[in-house]
């Protein structure tokens, strides 16, 4: 194929360009980026960071962005490629390719994140059941002295699986650095008519909780239904149900804390 017609190809959208050099035909997923930097360096590249969290399973940036370990051959980094230098960090095989090992990712992950989303993802780390708390432990001891170690190191006592999506968990650290720490998540409670509803954050000794609205999940008729059946429903048992979005968590922290708080309050009062 002549450069004219392989230009042709990849501008009509027949042909993906992965890296210089090399084309798929079709939009190549992690595996397949990452052979291809296979054929050009000659080397088996090893994953890391986002990458290695995202064959894991639990990539809460996903970010688009390879990230490997230095293959020992010059690889010049790009906005698409960044090379790592680890010397000595532990290895698992996951899908037939080497990366670094789950809790080792995690940790190292966490320690270039702010708080919140350090702490989301050690969170999905342990829900994707590839590696423990204890591992996570063991592993920022094998880091320690790294920069944003002391940070992690401060997060793990909190970390919880049953955190079902990143927000989640920004927001169980906005009440954890509120003093208001939920006394459980996921919470089951069952209504007048038997029917089962489960809230992100209870504090069931003062029938209040709380509950994230991502835009995707609830901006939508049935589900705005949903909600409003859910929190009648609660209410009609003597549950508080505080909703709350993005902006609450990231905005306008320490006013979540305060709407959650006086109902908290408010129940021990009239208690």
């Amino acid at each position: 194929m002549s450069r004219k017609s392989l230009a042709a190809h990849v501008n009509a959208g027949a042909l993906i360009r992965v890296w210089h050099g090399v084309y798929a035909l079709c939009e190549p997923d992690t595996i397949t980026r990452l052979a291809a930097l296979d054929l050009i360096t000659g080397k088996k590249m090893v994953a890391c960071m986002n990458t290695a969290a995202s064959l894991y399973g639990f990539d809460t940036e996903k970010a688009r962005r390879i990230h490997v370990l230095d293959p020992g051959v010059r690889v010049r980094p790009t906005t698409e490629l960044m090379v790592h230098q680890r010397v000595g960090a532990p290895l698992r095989r996951i899908h037939g390719r080497l990366a670094t090992a789950p809790a080792w990712t995690a940790v190292e992950m966490a320690r270039s994140l702010r708080r919140p989303r350090a702490l989301a993802v050690l969170d999905a780390a342990v829900r994707s059941t590839t590696c423990t708390t204890p591992e996570l432990w063991s592993a920022a001891e094998e880091q320690k002295g790294r920069r944003g170690i002391v940070n992690v190191r401060g997060l793990l006592p909190h970390v919880d699986p049953r955190a079902e999506s990143a927000m989640e968990s920004e927001a169980r650290l906005v009440f954890i650095d509120g003093g208001i720490p939920p006394s459980t998540l996921q919470h089951e409670i069952v209504d007048r008519c038997g029917d089962l509803w489960r809230v992100d954050f209870a504090w069931p000794e003062a029938m209040v909780a709380a509950e994230y609205d991502s835009m995707e999940w609830h901006a939508n008729p049935t589900a705005w239904k949903r909600d409003r059946i859910k929190t009648a429903r609660l209410q009609d048992i003597g549950w508080t149900l505080v909703r709350f979005v993005v902006d609450d968590v990231r905005r306008y922290p320490v006013e979540l804390v305060g709407r959650v708080a006086r109902c908290i309050d408010g129940f021990r009062i009239a208690g």
